[in-house]
């Protein structure tokens, strides 16, 4: 489960997370690894992002490096760790409606109804299943593989969030992970205290109903309407004119560097014929070409300007290009057209 401490915008339609959903995972690799901004580097990823707490990033690119920092650092069960630490206010307004919550399940229940105004993706909800309550997650995407470390994280840490905010010894029957059992199985169960079932279906905390359905507090009702509805602008559908061009910025993000950026595949991605992509986006005044140049421009003006970026070879393959040759021609280009950046030769 992604974690945002701030949340003022709308989610865009594509698959993604808050930027600051990164900022707990980075501190852990600095921590652990000086490789922190090459694994950044080589999903695509600016730390200079992580200074703007509202901008949001590809949900694909963060669960990629959510697994390949669990290696990085020698902490196969990072994520369930980093869930301990978890707090109702990582998740700004969601978290605060969970903690003000006067049951276990009603906390569940909104959880559930608002995960999408944090991440995108996303299928969340509750359940009665044998006389227990059950809340599930999973990440929709099956593209989005292997995703071990965000399962067990947000398990953790939801778990995490029913001792601080209900009962701090509480324990659920049972935990179900959809990937199979790890060689460290015994950690996760003592961090979760729950015995835990893999290979499932989804990613499910099983609790006792009589528990989740025990009155902890009284609601404060205004308080709750005011948070609901901040949090129900956030999820709304963005206006019909800026959906198709936040749509391909969040694409050409996941795919620059990975696969071709065309208007052909952003339009079966976007279950679009390829005429009405392109006179969408020129109603709204842009074109493929210039939301690629503008990316790979915002990227490249980072990495060289930063003494410590990672080799050309490296740049030249996250912008995209073939080699350091294309990469050269085009800051040629873009110096021709007024578009200075700092480079290093």
């Amino acid at each position: 489960m992604a974690v945002a401490s701030h949340l003022i915008s709308r989610m865009p339609a594509v698959a993604s997370i808050r930027a600051s959903v990164l900022i707990p995972l980075v501190q852990q690799i600095d921590k652990r690894s000086g490789k922190t901004d090459l694994l950044l580097a080589s999903h695509g990823i600016l730390r200079s992002q992580l200074e703007d707490p509202y901008a949001v990033l590809p949900m694909a690119r963060y669960v990629a490096l959510f697994e390949e920092a669990a290696t990085i650092t020698g902490e196969p069960a990072l994520g369930a760790r980093m869930g301990t630490g978890f707090k109702p206010a990582d998740i700004g307004p969601i978290g605060m409606v969970f903690a003000l919550s006067p049951t276990i399940r009603s906390a569940f229940e909104r959880l559930s109804k608002y995960v999408n105004a944090v991440q995108g993706a996303t299928s969340s909800g509750v359940f009665e299943e044998n006389g227990d309550f059950v809340w599930s997650y999973r990440i929709v995407d099956p593209a989005m593989w292997p995703r071990r470390q965000d399962s067990e994280f947000t398990i953790a840490a939801s778990c995490q969030l029913v001792r601080s905010c209900f009962r701090r010894g509480w324990r659920p029957i049972e935990i179900q992970l959809e990937h199979h059992a790890p060689r460290d199985a015994g950690v996760l169960e003592r961090i979760c205290g729950a015995p835990i079932l893999f290979g499932q279906s989804g990613n499910r905390i099983v609790m006792n109903k009589a528990e989740a359905d025990r009155v902890h507090r009284a609601e404060d009702k205004s308080l709750i309407e005011i948070l609901e509805r901040h949090i129900g602008d956030l999820v709304n559908e963005p206006a019909a004119g800026d959906i198709v061009t936040e749509k391909v910025q969040a694409l050409i993000s996941i795919y620059l560097g990975r696969k071709p950026v065309t208007v052909a595949t952003l339009a079966a991605e976007l279950k679009m014929s390829t005429r009405s992509l392109q006179r969408r986006l020129s109603e709204e005044g842009v074109s493929l070409r210039d939301l690629v140049r503008q990316h790979r421009q915002t990227l490249a003006a980072h990495y060289l300007g930063d003494r410590h970026a990672a080799p050309m070879s490296e740049i030249a393959r996250v912008l995209g290009y073939a080699d350091n040759t294309v990469l050269w021609r085009a800051l040629r280009s873009w110096e021709k057209k007024g578009n200075h950046l700092s480079s290093r030769r």
